[in-house]
């Protein structure tokens, strides 16, 4: 398979020696209609210069032409191509040119017609202009002027056009030679960045491939630099660079958050079942009794273990892309039937929860699977106020319907709210671990929606306008229309 490299050298060197052939034959064509029409001109002048110098030639006195001068004119143009023939006002032959030296007109027009149908494919025939002469105002005779037509190159004019072409044949092979040699090295500037980038792509594979070792560093801090440094003159290359160090990014940033998913099971195993083991073995040791309160214990124990691999499965299912179970219902019944199940508690805490929608808002998607996103919505809004209230809105517009979860409590730290929706993921603030919960719970919400074709997103809600202080943070929820949400859609596997 041919390189890159040599590809690129093959097409410009192709490229530019068509060009160069195209522009030559171009300027050939365009000199020669030039030169031609040039030489058409000068023939003409030729031949009337020729008529005014033999009628200068006329003597009144005796009403003849001076026969040597006609004579000498006519010589001197023969050897030109201009086969003359002078006659008087009677009719009578002064001076011709055939009669007078045939051998010499047939060896010029033998040698003009060699020359323009060997030389410069040029077929013609010999052509006759005949000019009357005058003296005085008086019709003194005629001259014939017989030249090749329709038109023919002088030996001189021969050379200086043969020379022209000889002139760009050799300007077309130095460029062709400049070209090529400087095509090579704009060919190697372009394919060493696409190495490099291929180079990284393979790397990349191998770092995170079956054979990776695990004492692997991070992707991007193998991924050369300079591939981008190199392609930053030209876009596509700089581009092609930049995709390539974002992969890696990502690619360093998964495996982080994949190590991280690893810790944070981990963590969430192990403290129930240290608990379980802690319990069972002093139960087994007599140091414990084993009552109904040291079972009710170990039973809580186990029912949170049940519910972290339960949510892991689903989070697993729903990203995996799990069918969902569609129907056309009322999205207002909905929400207000989630938030009549949290009202008893929302009062016992001494909040308030309002729900001002009146109008309907028709939607087509998994009853269950939304009421457990408003669940976990309306649970974490709920743990995290401990003053104020919630506030839960439904917008309908075209794009789609909005559910719009709003409390009191304080807001999220600005660097969290990127990442609330990774699993396990807790911010070091007010949602601690100290509130309770896997972490896992805004994942869910988050693959459900996404597997609706809808989105999720969430934000804090400053005090007052102009004021840099939080009031609260405000979680949206937002649907497909109806048509949008019965496309197919994909939701994004996360490994």
């Amino acid at each position: 398979m041919i390189s890159l490299q040599n590809r690129l050298i093959l097409t410009w060197g192709v490229f530019i020696s068509l060009a160069l052939g195209a522009l030559a034959v171009v300027i050939n064509l365009c000199t020669g209609v030039i030169f031609n029409a040039l030489v058409r001109e000068n023939i003409a002048e030729k031949s009337a210069e020729i008529a005014r110098t033999i009628a200068g030639s006329y003597n009144p006195l005796n009403r003849n032409f001076d026969g040597p001068s006609v004579e000498a004119v006519g010589m001197y143009f023969v050897h030109e191509g201009y086969i003359i023939s002078v006659e008087d006002d009677l009719g009578e032959t002064v001076w011709n040119a055939r009669s007078c030296d045939m051998g010499r007109c047939v060896e010029v027009i033998n040698g003009i017609t060699e020359r323009m149908e060997g030389a410069f494919n040029i077929n013609g025939a010999m052509e006759t202009r005949r000019y009357p002469l005058s003296f005085a105002g008086r019709e003194t005779g005629s001259v014939t002027i017989e030249t090749y037509g329709p038109f023919f190159y002088s030996e001189t004019e021969s050379r200086f056009l043969s020379s022209i072409n000889r002139l760009l044949l050799a300007a077309a092979g130095v460029l062709i030679l400049f070209s090529a040699a400087l095509s090579v090295p704009l060919a190697r500037a372009i394919a060493r960045p696409v190495n490099r980038a291929a180079r990284a792509a393979r790397l990349i594979a191998r770092l995170h491939g079956s054979e990776a070792p695990a004492w692997k560093a991070g992707v991007f801090s193998v991924f050369d630099p300079k591939m981008a440094e190199s392609g930053a003159k030209t876009r596509e290359l700089a581009e092609l660079a930049e995709a390539i160090g974002d992969l890696a990014r990502e690619l360093d940033e998964g495996e982080r958050r994949q190590k991280q998913l690893s810790a944070d099971i981990a963590h969430e195993l192990r403290s129930p079942l240290t608990c379980l083991q802690g319990t069972v073995e002093a139960m087994i040791d007599g140091v414990y009794s084993p009552g109904p309160e040291r079972l009710e214990s170990c039973r809580e124990e186990i029912i949170r273990l049940s519910k972290l691999v339960e949510d892991l499965n689903t989070l697993a299912s729903l990203e995996w892309g799990a069918s969902l179970d569609k129907t056309e219902f009322d999205l207002t019944r909905l929400v207000q039937a989630v938030a009549d199940q949290f009202a008893p508690a929302v009062r016992e805490k001494g909040l308030y929860l309002r729900t001002p929608f009146c109008e309907s808002a028709p939607v087509h998607a998994d009853w269950n699977r939304l009421k457990q996103v408003f669940i976990n919505l309306l649970s974490n809004a709920l743990k995290f106020t401990e003053r104020g209230g919630i506030t839960v809105e439904i917008f309908a517009e075209n794009a789609g319907t909005s559910v719009c979860f709003s409390d009191t409590g304080g807001g999220i730290p600005e660097e969290d709210l990127p990442r609330i929706f990774e699993r396990f993921y807790r911010s070091d603030k007010s949602r601690s671990r100290s509130t309770g919960g896997s972490g896992i719970g805004l994942a869910i919400a988050a693959a459900i929606v996404h597997a609706h074709g809808g989105t999720i997103g969430a934000e804090n809600l400053p005090s007052a306008p102009g004021t840099d202080a939080v009031s609260g943070a405000s979680f949206r929820v937002v649907l497909p229309a109806h048509s949008a949400a019965e496309s197919l859609y994909k939701p994004e596997i996360k490994r």
